[in-house]
């Protein structure tokens, strides 16, 4: 008899992503086995920090995919209560993000669940420590970067120590301070400055929380910008997640990479084969907030995940008795 499937959506402010998942056999290297991914950029947080709510045409986006996750959830049977759906930092600070969830509960059925900057931060760590070998779990430091906020988990053995939630997004910093393209030394060193007084301020929360504010010895990043990151690394023409899972980039050659990317233009960051349409502007922003966690905080080592959030929501709905 075949498992029952369960579903997670992600509702990013820039990244919407679907997995309808059952559970794996132990000797499989994660906990679910995939029977259907998809994913959209949506841009859902656009112009959120200038208007405080979500516009028209990025909710027009956001119900078309939502229409389409709809269709696929019926394919697989899926139903409602055999799904999660959260949703992040666009939807908690938008004054229309609670309308709009009973807008797309009407519409399409899924009912979304708009979660807290913290329990954002719990569940990207529970997705991620599913991946991780044991000596990172034991210690570690994981950043996941969004479209409207960037979480800080100081982790141990799949307990967060502490975790904090910045309005640090990359949609965020790319309309606040992109200008110019290729991005000059002003727009970039803006979007540095931005950053770093987020991580100033992670660290009064660490202090204010437990009275010390060291770093982890193990960095790890997850979401979009890291992923497409380890992808051009790569040189990675067609995506693959076990390959990207714990791929480790050192500091020289994170600063290598960061110089090829900036150093380009809007179109030719576009064709590069490892960057998906729409976010090859984004990367720019993401590239500031790595390269100022790696400054301010002397890693030497970036580990990447592609599990995150959304693996973690399915963990949490899946297994909510060891969560």
């Amino acid at each position: 008899m075949k498992p029952q499937a369960y579903a997670a959506i992600d509702i990013g402010s820039n990244t919407f992503r679907l997995m309808i998942a059952h559970q794996a056999a132990p000797e499989h290297p994660t906990p679910w086995h995939i029977e259907a991914y998809t994913h959209r950029i949506i841009r859902l947080g656009e112009g959120l920090h200038e208007h405080g709510q979500l516009c028209d045409a990025a909710m027009q986006r956001a119900m078309s995919a939502f229409h389409e996750f709809a269709t696929l959830l019926h394919q697989h049977h899926i139903d409602a209560e055999h799904t999660y759906a959260v949703a992040t930092s666009a939807m908690r600070e938008a004054r229309n993000g609670h309308a709009f969830c009973q807008q797309v509960a009407q519409e399409t059925g899924i009912q979304v669940h708009i979660i807290a900057g913290e329990e954002e931060a719990r569940l990207s760590l529970l997705g991620s420590g599913a991946v991780l070998p044991p000596d990172i779990r034991q210690n570690f430091l994981l950043f996941d970067i969004g479209g409207g906020s960037t979480e800080f988990v100081r982790a141990q053995h799949h307990t967060v120590h502490d975790a904090i939630s910045r309005t640090l997004g990359v949609v965020r910093l790319v309309e606040a301070h992109l200008h110019s393209n290729p991005p000059s030394h002003d727009d970039y060193q803006a979007m540095k400055d931005t950053c770093l007084e987020h991580l100033q301020a992670v660290e009064t929360h660490w202090h204010n929380s437990n009275g010390h504010r060291h770093t982890p010895p193990a960095l790890v990043g997850t979401a979009g910008t890291v992923t497409t990151l380890a992808a051009v690394d790569l040189d990675m023409h067609c995506y693959d997640a076990d390959i990207i899972n714990q791929h480790s980039i050192s500091r020289s050659r994170f600063h290598e990479l960061k110089q090829q990317l900036l150093s380009m233009s809007l179109t030719q960051r576009q064709n590069l084969a490892a960057i998906e349409e729409g976010r090859a502007d984004l990367m720019v922003a993401g590239i500031a907030i790595i390269d100022t966690i790696l400054e301010h905080w002397d890693y030497d080592t970036l580990r990447i995940v592609d599990a995150g959030l959304l693996e973690g929501a399915w963990l949490s709905f899946m297994q909510p008795e060891q969560t």
